[in-house]
């Protein structure tokens, strides 16, 4: 099958996930996704090594479908391969601060003088133009300066989300805009940079908090798992140890709760006549959900929840997320073999759907150096140049 993006080639320098997660969902779409890396290797390919070779979950994940090339960028060889590669790309997409940019000859009007209608996409942690700009970053940087964890966690302690979602947040702002700039490009013959940062995404994520401040002057308190606008809202303990997420919006919902649990009164109690009332006295509704599931098992509960159609979902253990009929019947989890694993890779699909030109996972993500030769000879290196830059050192 055509990719909606064969023919187009990415210079991926990415680290971590802010900016290879976006070159991958580019390769996922059929871009020609090249990732340079060190000779030893990007420092994420090693994290929470899951393979003989050294490899961690999030680099399988993040560099699906992409080539290996490893290079000294540092050298005057290793520049000249860069303006080669460049020559020949579309897009050049790369996650560190502006003056890291510039010495490594990646900055945009560098790029633009080797192909004047080059695509630079970046990913910073606090975007370009401002006092923290050269200050370096990681995903929870962009939570706690955001204002969402100062709303989130328990009474006497914020607590920061696991899950990265600045940075993937980040890859997928940043992909929007790639394509957005490709559109102009197609337009308009011209290229342009592309700029995405961890902070204004997470701000993006959490910016009603933001709005409420501002124009309340208020800020709610940290509530666990409890809603932050509406109730009954929490995660509930069953009779088997197992928690189940209920979430309660608008009156209809509301009364439907009411008569599941018994208390068909309380729709009329004055205390809980809207969500914000309801979310105030959050504490009694919360109480009297949590007293209903106590003596039910967590299938009786869903069970119920569902047919008052009333939105809950069971709190899933990471292996019964891989169980899971659903994520298996719609394919969500792609099974892809790497060498030195115990088995085949569960990896997630590309997220978004396109009933003409989807997404797929064509190749597993490729071994340090694995397509060096392969790439070099590609844009112009006999076999004899590629063994001396490498004898040099180079690659």
């Amino acid at each position: 099958m055509t990719g909606v993006l064969d023919g187009i080639r990415v210079l991926d320098y990415g680290r971590f996930i802010a900016a290879p997660w976006c070159s991958a969902l580019l390769a996922d779409m059929g871009a020609d996704v090249i990732r340079v890396e060190k000779r030893e290797g990007g420092e994420d390919r090693w994290v929470q090594s899951i393979a003989d070779s050294g490899e961690g979950g999030t680099f399988l994940q993040c560099n699906r479908n992409k080539r290996s090339l490893t290079l000294d960028t540092t050298t005057a060889e290793g520049r000249e391969v860069t303006r080669k590669l460049v020559a020949g790309a579309d897009i050049v997409v790369a996650n560190m601060p502006a003056v890291g940019m510039r010495t490594s000859g990646l900055d945009y009007d560098t790029l633009r003088t080797i192909k004047p209608d080059i695509i630079l996409a970046s990913a910073t942690a606090y975007g370009e133009g401002g006092p923290y700009s050269d200050r370096i970053g990681f995903d929870g940087a962009g939570q706690v300066m955001s204002g969402a964890v100062y709303r989130q966690g328990l009474p006497d302690q914020p607590i920061r989300t696991v899950v990265p979602y600045a940075d993937f947040g980040t890859a997928l702002t940043l992909t929007i805009g790639v394509m957005m700039a490709l559109y102009h490009r197609d337009r308009t013959g011209e290229g342009q940079h592309v700029e995405g940062a961890l902070l204004p995404t997470a701000m993006m994520l959490s910016n009603a908090f933001l709005i409420e401040r501002d124009l309340l002057g208020t800020d709610k308190p940290r509530m666990g798992n409890q809603g932050t606008s509406v109730a009954p809202c929490d995660l509930y303990r069953t009779s088997d140890d197992g928690w189940v997420l209920l979430q309660i919006a608008g009156p209809s919902m509301f009364r439907r709760w009411c008569r599941l649990v018994g208390r068909p009164e309380l729709f009329d109690d004055p205390r809980f006549a809207d969500d914000d009332l309801r979310w105030q006295h959050g504490e009694e509704l919360n109480g009297i959900m949590a007293q209903w599931c106590a003596d039910k098992t967590k299938a009786e509960v869903l069970e119920l929840l569902e047919a008052a159609k009333l939105p809950a979902a069971p709190m899933h253990s990471t292996q019964e997320v891989l169980e899971d009929p659903h994520v298996q019947a719609m394919g969500y989890l792609k099974r892809v073999p790497f060498p030195g694993t115990p088995k085949d890779v569960p990896l997630i699909e590309t997220p978004f759907r396109l009933s003409a030109t989807p997404g797929e996972i064509r190749r597993r993500a490729p071994l340090l150096g694995e397509h060096t030769d392969e790439i070099l000879e590609e844009i112009g290196y006999s076999s004899e140049a590629v063994v001396g830059l490498r004898d040099r050192g180079v690659v």
